[in-house]
């Protein structure tokens, strides 16, 4: 089989915890895999003592995650750590050193995966990063390979389980948002400060890594608009079932005439559409293409199993390619700079919710402004507001208009003698072509 390959894992939590496992109890038949006996060497903990009895198994510890990245018994570099600082200085250092990494990092990936790859490509090395966008499924894999010969228009997705798991409780069950949230951090879905979540800055890294492999373009986080969740109450996923639509936290990625169009946010979609039934804790991606179509893969997007089981794969792969001696892959030419399209310019439906005063007239007065910017109100629908009298909840659909005629809208609308609040806005996936 040949000489052994080093494995230095940086980070020992849930995933890496989940990486070691694997490792160890699948060692001879991931030997026979890829040609190569794969041994942990060395590892990256925050508490080396606490972490006392892996030493006792022969694995050297250290508190200096730089370290494990740059020894020279370690060949792969398993990047665990999580977050931008200090997982980008040691995936770098790795990769100068000459040592082929594998990461489940979005963050790093999102703000600095273009330069990174360029380096490992440079150095004749390997950066796999599968396990960074939607856990268990494959879809870095799927873009990078099996889809290169298409020309990708969109990119769909539901890639985080966290704001997936809220929807699907403030839906199914009626549970308000702050409930949700509490039930999400009870069972371990949510972090004690779940701003990265419920704020679709996970999301939007992640749908980052997805346009850049997609479009061929550097994409990073800050070229994608987003919204969060906080604004869902539980009667507008009741008002949307009625309009034949569930809500669900889309990221979508679309080439256009007028450029990428990159946005994370709460959106209604059809109830035939295979993402109005992904529910729970589970991700999806759908991606079209001129040759296949569409494709919807579905599965687990966090965890330890599904995540390990992208990292452990990547590793395996790197290493088969190693033992047989082929050359790293090359990575296709990247626009460094690709056109994004105005969101004002981008044309959808879009679902409005506000609490009117339950006076005669009312509707008048909001459809002068509607007609005054444009906008075609494709259906409209009062009903008593939930916990004040003298008001009613008035749900306004539009037909497809640009979204900055909506926000004209609104503007006009603030402080509006017709308007005591304006609930919530959210865009309907079925908007006009491009």
């Amino acid at each position: 089989m040949g000489e052994s390959l080093g494995i230095g894992l940086l980070g020992l939590g849930v995933v890496g915890g989940g990486v070691l496992d694997a490792l160890r109890a699948n060692a001879q038949a991931y030997e026979s895999r890829c040609g190569r006996r794969l041994e942990l060497r060395a590892a990256a903990v925050r508490n080396v003592s606490a972490r006392s009895a892996l030493a006792e198994d022969g694995l050297v510890l250290s508190a200096d995650p730089a370290d494990v990245a740059t020894r020279e018994d370690v060949d792969i570099v398993v990047e665990l750590i999580g977050g931008e600082s200090p997982a980008s200085e040691c995936i770098e250092a790795a990769l100068s050193a000459g040592k082929s990494v594998v990461t489940a990092n979005k963050e790093v990936m999102a703000k600095r995966g273009p330069a990174m790859l360029a380096l490992a490509e440079r150095r004749g090395v390997e950066l796999r990063y599968e396990a960074s966008v939607g856990g268990g499924i494959p879809i870095i894999g799927v873009l990078q390979r099996d889809l290169q010969a298409n020309d990708v228009s969109s990119v769909r997705a539901i890639i985080n389980g966290t704001t997936n798991y809220m929807i699907t409780a403030m839906s199914r069950d009626g549970l308000s948002y702050d409930d949700a949230l509490r039930d999400a951090q009870r069972l371990g879905y949510a972090e004690a400060d779940p701003a990265s979540d419920v704020d679709g800055i996970d999301a939007a890294y992640k749908l980052a890594v997805l346009a850049s492999l997609a479009f061929h373009a550097t994409v990073g986080p800050e070229d994608v608009y987003r919204e969060g969740i906080r604004s869902l109450a539980a009667r507008d996923f009741g008002h949307a079932r009625n309009l034949g639509y569930a809500i669900r936290m889309l990221a979508t990625a679309r080439r256009t005439s007028g450029g990428l169009d990159l946005r994370v946010h709460p959106t209604l979609v059809p109830l035939a559409d295979p993402m109005a039934s992904v529910e729970g804790v589970l991700n999806a991606v759908s991606v079209s293409g001129d040759l296949i179509g569409t494709a919807v893969l579905e599965g687990a997007g966090a965890g330890a199993g599904p995540t390990s089981s992208a990292v452990v794969a990547d590793i395996l792969d790197v290493a088969g390619r190693m033992a047989s001696g082929q050359q790293p892959r090359k990575q296709r030419p990247m626009d460094p700079s690709p056109q994004l399209a105005s969101l004002a310019e981008i044309c959808v439906p879009t679902y409005l919710r506000f609490e009117v005063p339950d006076r005669a007239g009312v509707l008048a007065e909001l459809g002068a402004v509607f007609a005054s910017e444009g906008v075609s109100i494709a259906s409209v629908l009062q009903t008593p507001h939930p916990s004040r009298q003298q008001s009613a909840d008035l749900i306004v659909t539009t037909h497809a208009c640009q979204d900055g005629a909506i926000d004209r809208v609104l503007q006009r609308l603030e402080g509006s003698g017709s308007v005591i609040e304006q609930g919530v806005r959210l865009r309907i996936e079925d908007g006009c072509d491009d």
